[in-house]
């Protein structure tokens, strides 16, 4: 039941998206056509040319619309995972269009301040300036929170680059005002200032899809509230190895390794270890594998693991330490260790803590092994 529900959820945010980028679409072409008709009307070519620069900006919404289709492509024999990862590339696309629009703006904004022209503002074209400069904003502002409602990289990107147009229109707005008050052309400087900020704004965009694509860490507040989930199974006595791996919004998968006492069944742990799985699926969409790391209870290996683990947690630079086993063919100890960023040279602070225990265990080998978090900061 729960996995219907989850891909019927995923369907209607597809269809949510679609609708949105249609709304920016149309929204874009009604614009692009009330700025041709006037232009063509007051003869200006500036504002011809700010039509095209719509029709140019309708284009963000259709490459979302068509990433979003393709995304919701089924997983196939070569992509088993299927092809949410698709997202991630139109919002790249759309991040190096706001680049490269900034980039052009911030050229021609350049060349005006080496070699100023003198700009005519009349009526017409100022009440053309101010209803492209609203209709950007609400269009920019719906389109974005519609995409952080979603968790749509494309969305937001395309949000971002209508109110980085509205940016630049504001910018000739305020340099007509100036230059008709005070008779000061500002139009390159504040135009320069704009284009830089547009800049930022998209190279800033590019940073969440590679990052997805690159193999981004479990975020922090995610990795707590999984941690409560999964440590409230009466069971479980501890979570570890927390590893997810983005396929897109909606498509994560991972690993997570917990520990449990040695006297479970493989019964109750196959039920523990399937309720885990299913509730991460039912509340997060992760498909989950679930390991599990056995707490020796009784007797002389009880005695030695507490021992051992005490001894290591009380070791500078470790801040965690888990998946304690003992070979009794080979009288080995292997356990896992996690380290402050402090430690550089994970071989050399290995060996130090294997030398360490084997001074105060004599009788015993130990394998220390670096582990680390994954957890993006």
């Amino acid at each position: 039941t729960f996995i219907y529900k989850h891909i019927m959820e995923y369907q209607e945010r597809n269809k949510k998206i679609i609708r949105t980028s249609a709304i920016g679409i149309s929204t874009n072409l009604l614009l692009a056509a009330f700025k041709a008709v006037v232009g063509f009307i007051a003869g200006s070519v500036a504002i011809v040319m700010d039509a095209v620069n719509n029709l140019s900006d309708a284009l963000s919404s259709l490459i979302t619309i068509i990433g979003t289709k393709l995304s919701a492509a089924p997983a196939d024999s070569k992509h088993p995972f299927g092809h949410g990862r698709i997202e991630y590339f139109s919002a790249i696309i759309i991040s190096i269009i706001v680049i490269l629009a900034g980039g052009t703006s911030l050229v021609e904004s350049v060349r005006k301040i080496f070699k100023p022209t003198e700009p005519e503002y009349t009526t017409l074209t100022l009440v053309v300036i101010i209803v492209a400069i609203v209709v950007k904003l609400l269009l920019g502002r719906y389109v974005k929170a519609k995409g952080e409602e979603l968790n749509s990289d494309s969305l937001i990107a395309s949000g971002t680059d209508a109110t980085s147009d509205a940016a630049v229109t504001l910018t000739t707005l305020v340099s007509a005002g100036i230059m008709l008050i005070a008779g000061i052309n500002l139009d390159g400087i504040l135009g320069t200032l704009i284009s830089l900020v547009i800049i930022k704004a998209g190279l800033g965009m590019l940073r969440s899809p590679i990052n997805q694509l690159l193999g981004t860490g479990v975020p922090l507040e995610l990795t707590k509230e999984i941690t409560q989930e999964v440590t409230s199974h009466p069971q479980v006595y501890g979570m570890h190895d927390l590893i997810l791996n983005y396929y897109g919004p909606n498509t994560i998968i991972g690993s997570l390794h917990i520990d449990v006492l040695d006297t479970m069944t493989a019964r109750e742990i196959h039920r523990l270890t399937r309720s885990i799985s299913e509730e991460m699926y039912r509340k997060h969409g992760i498909i989950c594998t679930v390991g599990i790391y056995a707490i020796n209870t009784s007797g002389k290996l009880g005695k030695l693991q507490k021992d051992v683990m005490t001894f290591i947690k009380n070791q500078p630079d470790v801040l965690q330490s888990h998946a304690f086993y003992y070979y009794s063919d080979t009288n080995l100890v292997t356990v896992d260790i996690i380290t402050s960023e402090s430690v550089h040279d994970n071989d050399a602070f290995a060996k130090e803590m294997n030398d360490k225990l084997s001074k105060q265990f004599p009788g015993y080998k130990f394998n220390i092994v670096i582990d680390h978090y994954y957890i993006a900061k």
